[in-house]
């Protein structure tokens, strides 16, 4: 069975006929009109009294020093009036009030202050609106995505496939924008901390103005990944990207067979069914365990240790005790693998595991499978253990208990769309390690530890152009010649090669991957390497310095700066 479900997104057939605008018209209330349209009326009241107030005292007679009579200006009333209803109290008088004039200054000072208590109560009362909050709170994340200057990713659902694949994400330095329908994940997301500042909103990501509010017309993002739970809403989110922005890749996640059919109308980049590939990896690591090694190794989060390899196991009878589509998948895998499977319901009790050479633990209960397991090993020591987890509680008791193998969907779904999302080669690389025989895989394994060791390496693309390697283009600009062995070795002593090993040389539209170390590099290839930091640190001293590319090419050891050499060149004279 292929392990890939997906049709490119750069493919000619398009489903839409119209080009339309991303709708952004999310159905909410502006907080500044909805602040002018519930203040309207407590405003009304406070400017009626202090109207009031002022037009009362500038009609009020008083007498000056010398007892003739004298009013106040609209504006002296107005100031008087202004430093008084707020409290502040100036103090400043012309003339000593009259008793009508301190009555009437009394009651404008009460009517004023309750006139103020109205106002702030209906504020405050406005602020702890859930309506309110979730205007400011809109207006804001829309500010945010707005202010987004460089590439970023729209991830629609932030459970746990979501949250692994954000922290992995945000770790390479990746921007993302991030939909989910449950406010607690979007809490989740807040305390979680990440480097970048994460614009999350809380709806429904079925709604495309909410998906256009997010970013999804916005010309700095370059892809879409639907990762909700749901098969339903991540086939809302294809759609919507599909005929919006055709022009965007997507990645989503499906766990229904016929749902991935209909996503696959719609040209996203890749489906990723975790129960089918699950049954797939399983069989992989079956009869090709070095294979399934170096691919799930390949896929893992740079700096990861390779995992144990074990023994390819011998045909015999297999259990599967699962519920529902997951563990006719895994049973159905397996049956094409060619080995005998018996699916038992795990409501059924204990099974027997008399003459049961592997068992799959695959209910909906983390309890349940791991109960199933133990019962398993007590009963056949040397059985194959594969248990399904869904709960991150129950990680440090699998980790004890140490089965064969464990099948977390949202890990599976994640490290293959990170393994994706770093580049299309380096995914069709990992494609091209899993078609591999046992034997090429173990010969893969030597050859990338010894000279990276056992910790997952940092893929990089490297193209060979003027901007992303002055000094090698001008190298080959001048007719020279480089080999990928050349471009390999330290700067500074060339007879030790770096940390790093070319995966794969792409020139036009052929690719080949782990090519030679004697092959030649021309402008305009693509060389796909795995890195250490510290080879990765060299190769960039290689790539922007013309002295290292000629002393690494030649063996002759020349000035790195153009006065040098001028001097050079005058005492060679």
């Amino acid at each position: 069975m292929a392990l890939i479900s997906t049709r490119r997104w750069q493919s000619t057939r398009r489903l839409r006929r119209v080009e339309v605008d991303v709708p952004t018209d999310v159905p909410s209330t502006d907080a500044i009109f909805l602040v002018l349209r519930r203040m309207r009326f407590p405003l009304i009241v406070l400017i009626t009294i202090f109207s009031i107030s002022v037009l009362g005292l500038a009609l009020l007679p008083g007498v000056d020093d010398e007892g003739n009579t004298w009013r106040m200006s609209l504006f002296d009333a107005f100031y008087f009036i202004s430093y008084t209803a707020t409290t502040i109290g100036f103090g400043e008088l012309n003339h000593t009030f009259t008793t009508p004039q301190r009555m009437w200054v009394t009651l404008s000072i009460f009517a004023s202050v309750t006139g103020w208590a109205y106002v702030f109560g209906s504020l405050f009362a406005l602020l702890q609106e859930p309506a309110f909050r979730k205007a400011v709170s809109l207006q804001r994340f829309r500010s945010k995505v707005k202010g987004i200057h460089e590439p970023f990713l729209l991830l629609a659902g932030y459970g746990q496939a979501g949250r692994t694949l954000a922290m992995a994400l945000d770790h390479t330095g990746r921007r993302l924008v991030v939909v989910d329908e449950d406010p607690s994940r979007i809490d989740v997301l807040t305390a979680d901390q990440l480097a970048s500042d994460v614009p999350a909103i809380e709806g429904d990501p079925r709604n495309p103005a909410l998906l256009g509010l997010a970013g999804l017309g916005h010309p700095m993002c370059e892809g879409v990944i639907a990762m909700t739970d749901k098969d339903e809403m991540n086939l809302a989110v294809v759609m919507a990207a599909d005929l919006l922005r055709p022009e965007v890749p997507v990645i989503t996640r499906c766990s229904e067979r016929a749902n991935v059919s209909r996503m696959l109308d719609f040209t996203p980049h890749a489906v990723i069914n975790p129960y089918d590939r699950y049954g797939s990896y399983l069989v992989m690591q079956l009869n090709r365990p070095a294979t399934h090694q170096m691919s799930s190794w390949l896929m893992s989060e740079a700096g990861t240790e390779m995992p144990p390899m074990h023994d390819q196991l011998a045909n015999g009878r297999w259990m599967v005790s699962a519920d529902g589509r997951f563990g006719h998948e895994v049973a159905l895998d397996l049956r094409n693998a060619g080995l005998e499977v018996i699916e038992v319901a795990p409501e059924d009790g204990m099974p027997d595991f008399t003459d049961i050479v592997g068992f799959v633990a695959g209910a909906e209960s983390d309890t349940t499978n791991l109960s199933m397991a133990a019962h398993a090993r007590l009963v056949n020591p040397e059985i194959y253990l594969s248990v399904r987890q869904k709960s991150i509680h129950t990680t440090s008791l699998l980790r004890a208990f140490e089965p064969d193998s464990v099948f977390i969907a949202t890990d599976l779904v994640a490290f293959e769309t990170l393994a994706r999302l770093e580049s299309p080669l380096y995914w069709g690389f990992v494609e091209h390690v899993q078609t591999m025989d046992n034997d090429e895989a173990l010969a893969l394994r030597e050859r990338i530890t010894s000279r990276l060791d056992r910790w997952c390496p940092i893929p990089r693309l490297i193209p060979i152009t003027q901007r992303s390697a002055p000094a090698v283009f001008r190298w080959l600009d001048r007719g020279h010649k480089v080999t990928l062995d050349f471009l390999l070795r330290d700067p500074d002593d060339r007879d030790h090669p770096i940390e790093a090993i070319p995966y794969m040389l792409k020139r036009g539209d052929e690719i080949t991957y782990l090519p030679s170390m004697d092959s030649e590099v021309r402008i305009s290839d693509e060389v796909g390497l795995l890195c250490r930091g510290r080879g990765l640190s060299q190769l960039n001293a290689t790539l922007y310095s013309d002295a290292s590319v000629e002393y690494l090419c030649t063996a002759r050891e020349v000035p790195s700066t153009w006065v040098w050499r001028m001097l050079r060149g005058i005492k060679n004279h």
